[in-house]
């Protein structure tokens, strides 16, 4: 009876381990300049396996997230985002990948409009 009880408790506490890297909450710095920004960001994001929610802030250039640790890491997620030319502080978009931006999402070079208010349907 004794052993019954053991092992039962070895895989509650398991089953607890495991749930809680089911929705880890991550937040971090991508360079950015308007809502085409904002959008592209959180599609690549969003884009990665294993995450779940992706909202990224033009004012703070924060990107919030929702991921399940156990399909996805943060690295995995920076790399997507610099894939579609945006810069983290880890991990820098390739000049190519840059590039191809919309010209009023070049936040590398010194833009005079920086209130993230484009309207779409310039681009």
């Amino acid at each position: 009876m004794i052993k019954r009880i053991t092992v039962i408790a070895i895989m509650l506490v398991s089953v607890v381990g495991m749930a809680q890297d089911k929705n880890k909450k991550m937040t971090f710095e991508v360079d950015g300049k308007c809502e085409m920004c904002k959008m592209r960001i959180e599609k690549a994001a969003l884009g990665v396996t294993g995450v779940k929610y992706a909202s990224w802030d033009i004012p703070t250039h924060q990107l919030s997230l929702v991921m399940d640790e156990r399909k996805t890491n943060s690295m995995q997620i920076k790399s997507a985002i610099a894939a579609v030319g945006h810069d983290t502080k880890e991990l820098k978009a390739t000049q190519e990948a840059y590039d191809a931006v919309h010209p009023c999402c070049k936040y590398r070079e010194d833009n005079t409009d920086d209130s993230g208010s484009h309207k779409k349907d310039n681009h």
